[in-house]
């Protein structure tokens, strides 16, 4: 059972690192669940402290994702079309084959968000989407910041304890 969820939480820490490109994954709280798994092996002694305190990072950086993109919007001039926008150029971007498509689908989605929402004015259009893209790049760096970090965690915890496992 230790080998299995050593397994399940490695597949899930993983997960949290891709988690910071996709606005559908909780990047944070997903890679929270692999360390949990990892701790609820026998191998591993439960720290329930340390859990608490990478638990509460993964849900402020999870509510902090819903806010950072609206404020770079909203320090740019933009409006909730460029947020709208940026997400929609993401997944668009996402599955598109251009090197880099993520960030050039978010810039382009914020952009055309902005010109729906007022098509006669294209520089507050360019500098909102300039916003919300920047606001998406904060937001991003944050995730994948955090989601290394637990890879990081989860890594070394499993070293200091890998004679426990096999």
């Amino acid at each position: 059972m230790d080998i299995f969820l050593l397994l399940i939480g490695f597949f899930f820490v993983c997960l949290g690192i891709i988690g910071a490109f996709l606005p559908i994954l909780p990047g944070p709280l997903t890679g929270w669940i692999g360390l949990l798994l990892l701790h609820l092996t026998t191998a591993v002694p439960k720290d329930w402290t340390f859990l608490g305190i990478t638990l509460g990072v993964a849900i402020i950086v999870w509510i902090l994702d819903y806010f950072i993109p609206a404020m770079g919007t909203k320090r740019f001039g933009g409006s909730k079309y460029g947020v709208y926008g940026t997400t929609i150029g993401l997944i668009i971007g996402l599955l598109s084959p251009i090197p880099f498509g993520i960030l050039i689908g978010a810039f382009v989605g914020a952009f055309v968000g902005e010109l729906l929402h007022d098509s006669k004015d294209t520089n507050r259009a360019l500098k909102a989407s300039m916003g919300s893209f920047l606001g998406f790049l904060a937001s991003m760096s944050l995730k994948f910041g955090v989601g290394l970090v637990y890879f990081w965690f989860y890594i070394s915890t499993f070293w200091e304890y890998q004679s426990s496992f096999f």
